[in-house]
């Protein structure tokens, strides 16, 4: 979620680069190099591509779908007081910066996808239940929720606050990029500076398609948006003040962890101090906004660029592409890495027009067509287990993502009734599935 997605933060080595004398720089990027070899920033040392570590947000919602800003409450209900994040067995669950947001993360990130899909299912049915019995409440997955106003909107008012309440001297909040998107937040690792180069500038050409199969925020305000990515549109601008913080959502080409900090972090951070800028958000890696960002605090990329979908198993689908998708290209040491400017353009493309946006690719006219590209390289690299998940994105990309679908049947009801009943019935349908943990189609 970009510069919302925050929490408490261990301490990232940028805030010393940066903070410190031109002199002694060399010698906190050699220390960073040190402390990733030892594993310094995760006790778990993984391969590059090994495991996935997702990140689920979901809305709070009444029978009726209206947004319950009550994540406090439910928190101080299970752990007995307010804090961020509520440990379980194999999954957490925390706040955001939106008071009707609830993320869920794993614990440890996983190897199979059949176990991240039962361990996140579970932990839905868990929080579930005690929704249920205590406030008759639900759970609603998607990119935005279809009928929020901002002026009903609020944000978490207890421990990181004061991190908020920087932002908005710095931002308007009051946005739909910041009070109404959730994403499905996916983290890759990475072994060595070498390999998170690679693995970085390969999902640079894969992250401008990944919207027309994850987008997922058709309506807003009880109103049909005029892009299929209405969530990526709105994040696009939720950070004018600043835009180098955000970029162009695709991440720039980078050849060291130097280079990405200077030319990234370092640069964001000075724009910051330009606008006096509460020290709190200088020289921090998370409050990168693009659609990839390093975290060296965990020794993975972390995707940011998707859609949240309507279930566990969609999410899962989308995670064993990507891995599988990358895999190939990274192997494939003739695979056509496009201009960057080619490839922001064809993102905003995409975020516009879905599947049927005209983009500059030598594998495909249309975004459509380049999925297509890549689904072929994930069947040729996939593990027997993610294979079977697959079948999932190839639905998506033939029949249509879930803005198309929702926009299909939304459609379709509304011409028996009225468009905000149809948006509840439909809506409600996708709050089933993921209870249910099914796939909509």
């Amino acid at each position: 979620m970009g510069a919302a997605d925050i929490e408490e933060q261990p301490t990232s080595l940028a805030h010393e680069f940066f903070s410190s004398d031109d002199i002694v720089q060399k010698a906190y990027l050699f220390i960073f190099e040190i402390a990733i070899f030892v594993g310094r920033f995760n006790p778990f040392m993984y391969g590059t591509l090994q495991v996935l570590g997702p990140e689920h947000e979901f809305s709070i919602v009444d029978q009726k779908l209206t947004p319950l800003p009550i994540v406090d409450q439910v928190i101080r209900g299970v752990h007995g007081r307010i804090v961020n994040c509520v440990r379980f067995n194999d999954f957490s669950f925390g706040k955001e910066l939106q008071a009707h947001v609830a993320e869920f993360k794993a614990n440890t990130p996983f190897d199979s996808p059949e176990v991240f899909e039962e361990t996140m299912k579970e932990a839905v049915d868990i929080v579930l239940g005690f929704l249920e019995k205590r406030y008759n409440a639900r759970l609603l997955g998607l990119g935005m929720h279809p009928s929020l106003r901002l002026k009903d909107a609020s944000v978490w008012s207890h421990r990181d606050r004061r991190i908020y309440d920087a932002l908005s001297k710095v931002f308007n909040l009051n946005r739909h990029g910041w009070l109404n998107i959730q994403s499905f937040q996916l983290n890759l690792p990475y072994k060595n500076e070498q390999e998170a180069v690679k693995l970085y500038n390969a999902l640079t050409n894969v992250l401008p398609y990944l919207p027309a199969l994850a987008a997922s925020s058709p309506i807003y305000e009880s109103k049909i948006g005029e892009y299929v990515d209405n969530r990526l549109h709105f994040y696009l601008t939720n950070q004018l003040e600043v835009p180098s913080i955000t970029g162009d959502i695709v991440p720039e080409y980078v050849s060291s962890f130097e280079e990405y900090l200077k030319t990234t972090v370092k640069r964001y951070s000075e724009d910051l101090a330009k606008r006096s800028a509460p020290k709190c958000l200088l020289n921090k890696e998370w409050l990168n906004s693009r659609g990839a960002v390093i975290r060296s605090d965990r020794k993975a990329i972390e995707i940011r660029i998707m859609d949240e979908q309507e279930c566990v198993k969609s999410d899962v689908a989308l995670s064993c592409f990507i891995r599988a998708t990358l895999r190939g290209i990274i192997a494939d040491n003739e695979y056509p890495y496009l201009p960057y400017d080619t490839l922001v353009e064809n993102l905003n493309h995409v975020v516009r027009y879905g599947l049927d946006a005209d983009v500059q690719h030598p594998r495909g006219e249309t975004a459509r067509g380049v999925c297509r590209h890549l689904l072929k390289i994930a069947y040729e690299n996939a593990t027997p287990e993610e294979k079977k998940y697959l079948s999932i994105v190839e639905q998506r990309i033939e029949n249509g993502n879930l803005s198309t679908l929702v926009l299909r049947d939304v459609t379709k009801k509304a011409a028996k009734t009225n468009l905000e009943e149809a948006i509840f019935n439909v809506y409600s349908a996708l709050a089933n599935c993921l209870e249910k943990n099914q796939v909509y189609a």
